[in-house]
């Protein structure tokens, strides 16, 4: 009982599977009841859809999970993050997301700063994370 079943009655006219919003709230659900620190969760999810996962589509599942995922980090960050190539990973604290969006007006600042030390940003900022150090062990 293979996928090529499955093609045969779809062309034949019988109706099998899910519609699209139907599989998304399906995934969905999944998604949230799978034990946290669970390894390849779109893999999990389409097991877990036993024969519905087995009917839909590739191009289905793919646009939906990217749908769910962004859907989840949204609304559950405590449990979810959504990194910067859009891979869902689990918000347990040990990843951590870097802000790669500094305004220009920030940054315009920290190269002022760094010429005037005579120095790049990277060493300014370098500088700057060490006398924060410096001062909390001061406190």
């Amino acid at each position: 009982m293979g996928n090529r079943m499955f093609a045969d009655m779809k062309r034949a006219g019988f109706k099998v599977g899910l519609s699209k919003s139907q599989l998304k709230q399906e995934m969905y659900d999944i998604l949230l009841n799978i034990p946290v620190g669970t390894k390849e969760l779109k893999d999990v999810i389409v097991f877990n859809l036993g024969i519905n996962g087995q009917m839909a589509s590739t191009r289905d599942i793919n646009s939906i999970w990217n749908e769910i995922k962004k859907k989840a980090a949204k609304e559950y960050p405590d449990k979810f993050i959504l990194d910067q190539r859009g891979v869902l990973l689990w918000n347990d604290g040990s990843t951590n997301v870097i802000d790669k969006n500094i305004s220009k007006v920030i940054l315009k600042k920290l190269i002022n700063i760094a010429e005037s030390e005579n120095c790049d940003v990277n060493q300014m900022i370098t500088k700057l994370i060490d006398s924060y150090q410096k001062q909390l062990k001061s406190k």
